[in-house]
C-alpha cells in the first residue's frame, strides 16, 4: 500500500510517517503544505490519500474538493480531530472514503485504510450517531428497512451489530470465531438484503432502526 500524507503539523506527520512505515507501508510523501501536498498527488499516484481536515492554507475539505476536480480517483481519507457533524457529512458527501480521527488506535487504522483500498466507505466508530442524526432529516424508507432487517438471518443480524460498533471484518472474525473471508460473505449478504452499498450505510441504519437496543 502506498499512502501520501498531507498535514501540516510536522510531528504528527514524522511519527504517522514513521509508524505507517514499520508496518510496511510506503509513504509516498508527507507534506504540510497544501498546493505542493495536491501536486504530489499528481505525481505519485498514491493508493490513498491521507487529510488533515483544520490547516491554515487550505482546510481538508477544499483539498479534497481540488483534487476530484483534477479528477483523482484514489481513495482519499480525513484523519482529523474534528467530530463536527458538519465536516463529517461534507466529506463524504464530497466524495471522501473514509473519516478517521487521529486517537484511533494504530491496528484499527491500519485495518481501516486496508478496508477502504479494497474499497469500502469506513467512519470512526464514534462518529456512527453523527451519520444516524444527520440522515433523520433525509428521507429514509423505513419500512423498507426494517422489513429487510427482519429477513437477515441469526449471524447477519449479530454482525449487523458489530458493524455498527464499528468493527473491522478482522474483528468481527476474532470475536466470531469465523474466518475474515466468512465475514465479507455475511457483509455483501447484508448490504444486497438491505438494498445498500456501504457497510456505513448498514451501520447507520442499525443505529436509527435501533435494531441492536432491541
Amino acid at each position: 500500500m502506498r499512502v501520501l500524507l498531507i498535514d501540516d503539523h510536522a510531528l504528527f506527520r514524522m511519527g504517522l510517517s514513521e509508524l505507517l512505515q514499520r508496518r510496511g507501508i510506503e509513504v509516498v510523501a508527507a507534506l504540510g503544505d497544501c498546493t505542493q501536498g495536491i501536486q504530489a498527488v499528481t505525481e505519485h499516484q498514491p493508493d490513498v490519500v491521507l487529510l488533515d481536515m483544520r490547516m491554515p492554507q487550505m482546510n481538508g475539505l477544499e483539498v479534497l474538493r481540488e483534487l476530484k476536480t483534477r479528477q483523482q480517483t484514489m481513495p482519499i481519507v480525513m484523519l482529523t480531530t474534528s467530530r463536527d457533524e458538519s465536516d463529517v457529512i461534507e466529506a463524504l458527501q464530497g466524495g471522501a472514503h473514509g473519516y478517521l480521527l487521529k486517537d484511533m488506535e494504530p491496528d484499527d487504522l491500519i485495518n481501516s485504510l486496508t478496508d477502504i483500498v479494497a474499497g469500502q466507505t469506513i467512519v470512526a466508530s464514534e462518529l456512527t450517531m453523527v451519520l444516524a442524526r444527520a440522515l433523520r432529516g433525509d428521507e429514509l424508507d423505513t419500512a423498507t428497512h426494517t422489513t429487510a432487517i427482519d429477513n437477515l438471518t441469526p449471524r447477519e443480524r449479530e454482525i449487523l451489530c458489530l458493524l455498527a460498533d464499528g468493527q473491522s471484518n478482522k474483528v468481527i472474525a476474532r470475536n466470531l470465531g469465523i474466518s475474515d473471508g466468512t465475514v465479507k460473505l455475511h457483509v455483501k449478504s447484508i448490504l444486497r438484503k438491505l438494498q445498500i452499498h456501504s457497510r456505513v450505510e448498514a451501520a447507520v441504519i442499525a443505529v436509527e432502526q435501533k435494531f441492536c437496543d432491541r
